[in-house]
C-alpha cells in the first residue's frame, strides 16, 4: 500500500504535533482502519504527558476509535471485511495464548497492547489494529456517538453489571464527568435507584437530567451519612481516583454492598477492615472489557437510548481539544472528527502547526 496519512503524534511530553506518515500495510492478524472519529479520554493525559521522548517514531494517542476497515492482513477472521465499520478501545486485542485468554478472561490478557500508549492510536487518519481487539459498530450510532462508548461506556456499563446490585437497589455514582455521565444513564435504565455524588451545585441539574433520582453535593453534605439514612447503597461506583475521597464513602455502603473502583491511581486506599468484615462489604476493581462486552454495551446503548454528551472538534485541533478536556471545560466528552484529505493537499492545521513528514514503523 502506498500513500501517506496525517497523524497527531506526541513530539515531546505534553505536546501534539501534526505529521505526515507513510500508510503501513497490516501484518498478520491486523487490519488497517480509516479513522472517522476518536474520543479524548482522561487516560490520554498520562499517554501524552508521560510519553517517552526517546520513542521513535513518537506515539500517536487515542483509544476511542471508530472507522472503516480499508485493508486486511493475513489470517484475519472472516467476520471482518473491507469497508466494515469497526471500533477499538483501550485494550488493543488479546493474544489467545496466555493463561488468562485460555480461561476466557480476554480483558486480562497479559500480551495485549494499550491503544494510544504502547501502540499507536486514533488521533490520526489511519491506524493499524489487531483484529482480536475489533468491535462491530451498530448502524444506529454515528462515529462521534459511538467513540466514547468504546471506553467510558463499557467501563461504566461493566462496572454496574459487576456491582451485584439488582433492579430497585440504590446505586451511587461518585464523579459526574466523562465516565459518570454515562454511568448515570446506564444505572437509570437498569432500574436502579440512582444517587449522583458530585462537588458543587452547578452539576446538580445535569446529574438529574442524566438519570439521577437524587443528587448529593459532597461540598455541602455528609455523603456517607446521607446514604446511610437512605438505607445504604448496594453499590457505589467511583470514577474518582482520590483515595481519601473514595474511602470516605465506605460507611455509606449497605451490608454486603460493593464499592466498584474505576478511577485508577498509585496511592493506597485506606479502608476499615472492620467495616468490610462486619457488614460483609467488598471492594472490586473493574477494567473496561472484552470486544464482545463492548458490542453488548453498544447494543444496550442503542436499545435504551443512551448517548454520550459530546463536543466535537476536528482532529487537527487536538492540542486545543486535549487542553480543554484536561481543564475540565467539557460537558462531558470531547470527540475528534477525522476528515481524510488526499496526500499533499494539507500543509497546515488549525492550531497553526506545519505538517511534518515522519517515518512510520
Amino acid at each position: 500500500m502506498t500513500g501517506t496519512y496525517r497523524a497527531m503524534q506526541v513530539s515531546r511530553p505534553g505536546v501534539l504535533e501534526l505529521v505526515e506518515r507513510e500508510i503501513p500495510a497490516p501484518g498478520v492478524g491486523q487490519v488497517l482502519i480509516e479513522v472517522q472519529a476518536c474520543g479524548i479520554c482522561g487516560a490520554d493525559i498520562g499517554d501524552i504527558e508521560g510519553a517517552d521522548p526517546a520513542l521513535q517514531p513518537p506515539r500517536v494517542p487515542g483509544h476511542e476509535v471508530v472507522g472503516r476497515i480499508t485493508a486486511l492482513g493475513e489470517h484475519v477472521p472472516s467476520i471482518w471485511r473491507v469497508g466494515q465499520r469497526v471500533g477499538i478501545g483501550r485494550l488493543g486485542g488479546h493474544c489467545n495464548e496466555c493463561t488468562q485468554c485460555r480461561q476466557g478472561h480476554f480483558q486480562l490478557c497479559q500480551n495485549q497492547s494499550f491503544v494510544g500508549a504502547s501502540c499507536d492510536g486514533g488521533y490520526a487518519e489511519m491506524m493499524i489494529a489487531r483484529a482480536s481487539g475489533l468491535v462491530s459498530i451498530p448502524d444506529e450510532l454515528n462515529a462521534e456517538e459511538a467513540a466514547p462508548i468504546l471506553c467510558a461506556g463499557i467501563a461504566t456499563f461493566n462496572a454496574l453489571k459487576k456491582s451485584g446490585a439488582q433492579a430497585g437497589d440504590t446505586v451511587a455514582i461518585f464523579g459526574i464527568g466523562g465516565l459518570g455521565h454515562m454511568a448515570l444513564q446506564y444505572a437509570r435504565r437498569m432500574g436502579f435507584r440512582v444517587v449522583a455524588i458530585g462537588r458543587g451545585s452547578d452539576i446538580a441539574q445535569d446529574a438529574l437530567d442524566l438519570g439521577a433520582h437524587i443528587y448529593i453535593d459532597a461540598n455541602q453534605e455528609d455523603v456517607a451519612g446521607t446514604l446511610k439514612n437512605m438505607g445504604g447503597a448496594q453499590a457505589i461506583v467511583t470514577t474518582i481516583g482520590v483515595p481519601a475521597a473514595v474511602s470516605a464513602l465506605m460507611p455509606g455502603l449497605a451490608p454486603q454492598g460493593r464499592l466498584v473502583l474505576l478511577g485508577a491511581g498509585k496511592d493506597p486506599l485506606p479502608v476499615s477492615t472492620g467495616h468490610l468484615v462486619v457488614g460483609e462489604r467488598s471492594i472490586l476493581g473493574s477494567i473496561t472489557g472484552t470486544p464482545y462486552e463492548n458490542e453488548r454495551t453498544l447494543d444496550f446503548s442503542v436499545l435504551a437510548g443512551v448517548r454520550p454528551r459530546i463536543e466535537v472538534m476536528p482532529f487537527e485541533q487536538a492540542n486545543h481539544a486535549y487542553q480543554r478536556m484536561k481543564s475540565g471545560d467539557v460537558k462531558f466528552r470531547m470527540v475528534l472528527t477525522v476528515d481524510r484529505q488526499p496526500p499533499g493537499l494539507s500543509t497546515s492545521n488549525t492550531d497553526n502547526q506545519p505538517v511534518k513528514s515522519a517515518q512510520h514503523s
